[in-house]
């Protein structure tokens, strides 16, 4: 399989379609791929005979012309490890879950298996989620392609990272704040947030419930749509699945009329000038192409991380209150008391991040404290609802950095959660808010003589307004290729 067909979920699905290489073939090339990208670490599981396996099963199907081709038929996906698949390991990138398997499959991956795609295998992620940069894996951390010196963000590293090296076309990740479309900007590919609810969490391991996104990464706009359109819909199994069609490609073919929104908030102090520099040659051409920018402002956005890590940690907390040596992964026997081996399983299976969370979160969730921290951030994310409900009276979407620095270099911050907090200031609102949002490359930044790492541009728009979105990224792709550039370590470099 060539490389640069590796890179296009659409047209690799039509060649499997069309015969010209079989499912088979596709499936062995990427397990190589993936073994030759061995030290970016961005894979935790591969378990090779059942795709294989899967493989001959979609070419036997396809050749006894029992049923039409799915849309992804062929293409090979890859799982972040919090996406349950039946009978495959599920780790989440803690050592707590090493060895279990599920004995359910995620809705989002039955609809992957039902249009034909392969799962390929479960990517690294900061353990849980919780983190920005992929570091807080008990596995060890992923590395960017683009230099792997650097972080490739997080939670869903290795996702990211299995689709910038042209490994996989697409790959699922979930965003709880950031979690896709950070690492997308980092590693120079497109990810998507869809509104809250569009897709099932059935069979997502829960971080932040009124917050966890199931969300897609591709190398454009196009495949981010395919993939959503396949993923996306009514989810019985999930109550707060939205009773809405799935996600459809919309008909805009240009950007004239549109009403781009402008957050001043997005562009203050904090702001990587290089990063600044790349977004505002993007706004001039989202400019050209017959958009009218407007300012619009979002004054609760500077509470937003404050916000985010009181819900969050708070949800974190009651959701891995199940994970106690009792029913799933391992377990320590402590002093052999049902509170000593539960305890002793947590201390053993948790890394500091997650315990630090979980901490946080039983805090601000006790008596006493409930009403002054939740009450007050539950509050807080309405104003920050309605600062986007007011600008989306004036705009049809907002644009601003996905992230306000480059990717930063592996240690940088971990000894400061603050500051690792502080890059998903520019995403954790949209998380708040419910709405959908989306990032794609908008060029590079040098770093040094021999070192260029992409910037992202974040697309947002109103609740429920996917397809909208969706297309007026499409549109900007279609007059740039910002998104044809590829790590120079894993293959030639677009021009910036």
């Amino acid at each position: 399989m060539k490389r640069e067909s590796a890179r296009d979920a659409g047209a690799l699905a039509a060649s499997v379609i069309a015969g010209e290489r079989s499912a088979l073939d596709v499936a062995r090339s990427t397990l190589d791929s993936i073994e030759e990208a061995s030290e970016l670490n961005a894979f935790l599981s591969v378990e090779a005979d059942a795709v294989l396996e899967r493989a001959r099963e979609l070419d036997a199907s396809l050749a006894a012309g029992t049923e039409t081709p799915g849309a992804l038929f062929g293409v090979p996906v890859a799982l972040k490890a919090n996406l349950c698949l039946k009978g495959r390991e599920l780790t989440c990138g803690s050592q707590l879950l090493r060895g279990y398997r599920p004995p359910y499959t995620a809705t989002v991956v039955q609809r992957l298996l039902d249009a034909g795609a392969i799962p390929i295998a479960t990517t690294n992620m900061d353990e849980f989620a919780m983190g920005s940069s992929g570091e807080n894996s008990s596995f060890g951390p992923t590395l960017n392609p683009w230099c792997t010196e650097y972080t490739p963000g997080g939670s869903s590293s290795g996702s990211a990272v299995a689709v910038s090296a042209g490994i996989t076309p697409l790959a699922l990740g979930s965003d709880t704040g950031g979690s896709v479309r950070q690492p997308a900007a980092l590693c120079g590919v497109s990810g998507f947030k869809p509104t809250y609810g569009r897709v099932s969490r059935y069979g997502l391991v829960a971080f932040g419930s009124s917050l966890d996104q199931v969300s897609p990464f591709a190398n454009n706009v196009r495949d981010l749509e395919l993939i959503s359109s396949v993923i996306s819909g009514r989810d019985r199994m999930d109550s707060t699945s939205l009773d809405r069609a799935p996600i459809r490609s919309a008909a805009r073919e240009d950007l004239k009329g549109l009403r781009v929104g402008i957050p001043a908030e997005a562009f203050g102090d904090g702001l990587d000038d290089g990063v600044r520099a790349c977004v505002e040659a993007a706004l001039e051409q989202v400019r050209s192409m017959g958009a009218e920018s407007v300012p619009v402002s979002l004054p609760h956005s500077e509470h937003a991380v404050a916000t985010y890590y009181v819900v969050a940690t708070a949800e974190a907390s009651s959701n891995l209150a199940r994970f106690d040596g009792v029913r799933f992964g391992q377990r320590e026997d402590g002093d052999g008391s049902l509170a000593g081996m539960m305890a002793a399983t947590r201390e053993a299976g948790f890394g500091d991040e997650v315990k630090r969370r979980i901490l946080l979160g039983t805090h601000v969730l006790s008596s006493g404290y409930y009403e002054a921290w939740y009450g007050r951030a539950q509050r807080v994310r309405t104003l920050i609802r309605n600062d986007y409900e007011r600008a989306f009276e004036s705009c049809d979407l907002i644009l601003c950095p996905t992230s306000p620095t480059p990717a930063f270099r592996l240690g940088e911050r971990t000894a400061d959660p603050v500051a690792m907090y502080l890059s998903d200031i520019l995403t954790v609102p949209a998380n708040l808010a419910g709405l959908p949002a989306l990032s794609t490359p908008c060029g590079t930044v040098e770093i040094s003589d021999s070192v260029q790492l992409p910037v992202g541009l974040q697309w947002i728009g109103p609740a429920l307004a996917d397809e909208e979105l969706l297309a007026a990224a499409r549109c900007f792709q279609a007059e740039t290729d910002f998104h044809l550039a590829t790590p120079p370590t894993r293959g030639e470099q677009a021009p910036a």
